[in-house]
């Protein structure tokens, strides 16, 4: 009876992944999607009532995929393996997604696709940042600090060091909101105002400051309402 059921399982895993082949996950049902994903994980079971389980919980495919580790395994019975690999799949988008963007110049209007990347999958504050020399070549582009984040504990020092280090003329800043509320708060409005100044002290502009949430941004520097907390003007 075991055997049956397992070329039971075999038979159907193999049609999900012809399917996927031949059209990739277009067509398909979250469930589905997740079910295929676990194949790989577990390899002797039904994925397809724990695929439904877990978005029972969660609702989302992004939202299993940011659930706690140990939320995976003690609630859902899943080995460490299976819970890994959930978890890597935003990492993997993230990591995608920054090697199909190679820069090698940098401007306000490429500074939004250069940064989003580095928030896929975030589910707490990140700072971003991107330094450019002086004829706008890209220097560097990485996170400069995970976790919580309040304006007194911004890495402020870090930017400063790497702008320094690295000779740059311009700079720019990245952050984004959990919360997906998108517009900048007085503390980011503050903490633009305060590096803006001291960047311009060692001759570097700061040319924007952008906020991201999951769908959106929200360019500082491109709204006159706030592009007063630049010390120095930029012409786009």
């Amino acid at each position: 009876m075991s055997e049956k059921k397992d070329n039971v399982h075999a038979g159907h895993r193999q049609r999900v992944k012809k399917r996927f082949i031949e059209q990739g996950f277009d067509g398909m049902e979250p469930h589905q999607i997740l079910e295929m994903v676990l194949f790989y994980a577990i390899p002797r079971k039904d994925t397809n009532l724990i695929a439904h389980q877990l978005l029972e919980r969660y609702g989302t495919l992004a939202r299993v995929c940011d659930s706690p580790i140990d939320s995976l395994q003690n609630d859902f019975g899943l080995s460490e393996n299976a819970a890994v690999l959930l978890k890597m799949i935003p990492e993997i988008a993230r990591v995608y997604t920054e090697s199909k963007f190679s820069a090698k110049y940098i401007d306000m209007h490429v500074a939004v696709d250069l940064f989003r990347p580095k928030f896929i999958g975030a589910t707490s504050e990140r700072v971003a940042l991107a330094l450019a020399d002086a004829n706008d070549k890209l220097i560097l582009c990485e996170v400069v600090s995970v976790g919580s984040l309040t304006s007194t504990d911004f890495p402020t020092r870090k930017v400063v060091d790497l702008a320094l280090r690295n000779n740059a003329r311009y700079a720019y800043l990245a952050h984004n909101h959990p919360s997906e509320f998108c517009l900048p708060s007085k503390a980011d409005l503050e903490t633009t105002r305060k590096i803006s100044a001291t960047l311009q002290n060692l001759g570097v502009v700061l040319v924007d400051h952008i906020v991201f949430t999951s769908t959106d941004h929200f360019s500082i520097r491109s709204h006159k309402t706030f592009s007063n907390v630049f010390a120095q003007k930029y012409v786009v």
